[in-house]
């Protein structure tokens, strides 16, 4: 439990400075300003170009990583929620990076994300260990019985 926390952990603050990163550099290249294929292309050129924008994806592709090998070791239904602590940290991210206001509306529902994580990760140590197949349960207890 220790070591998946700990990479959720490391994987949330990745994330987290991708977003503020790539959302750093989109400011950067002004978005379209409308939907048209010529528009389209520009901000894709522009994006491709741009030193944040690329280091944004590439952390964003680190945590995606990091949420794969999550995924191939616990349940989802864990490890999904528990990804929602990087809202946390993107928050704190985008007014001490980013120097944006989040209002305390805002900070509110960080806390009921916060909440509701803690929730989940505390439902996952009082989860009972699976037992055992039911083939070995007979088996065994034909053993006993000879």
């Amino acid at each position: 439990m220790t070591k998946i926390l700990l990479i959720l952990i490391v994987a949330s603050i990745v994330e987290s400075a991708g977003i503020a990163i790539l959302s750093g550099g989109l400011k950067e290249i002004n978005g379209a300003t409308e939907i048209s294929p010529g528009q389209i292309i520009r901000v894709i050129k522009e994006g491709a170009s741009n030193g944040k924008v690329l280091l944004g994806i590439a952390l964003e592709a680190v945590f995606f990583g990091a949420l794969l090998y999550m995924l191939s070791i616990r349940d989802v239904s864990f490890v999904w929620p528990l990804t929602s602590l990087g809202f946390i940290v993107t928050a704190l991210a985008a007014q001490f990076l980013l120097h944006e206001k989040v209002s305390p509306m805002r900070w509110a529902g960080v806390l009921l994300i916060a909440i509701g994580a803690s929730l989940i990760s505390s439902s996952e140590t009082a989860k009972k260990p699976a037992s055992p197949p039911h083939a070995a349960v007979d088996s065994a207890s034909s053993l006993h019985s000879q």
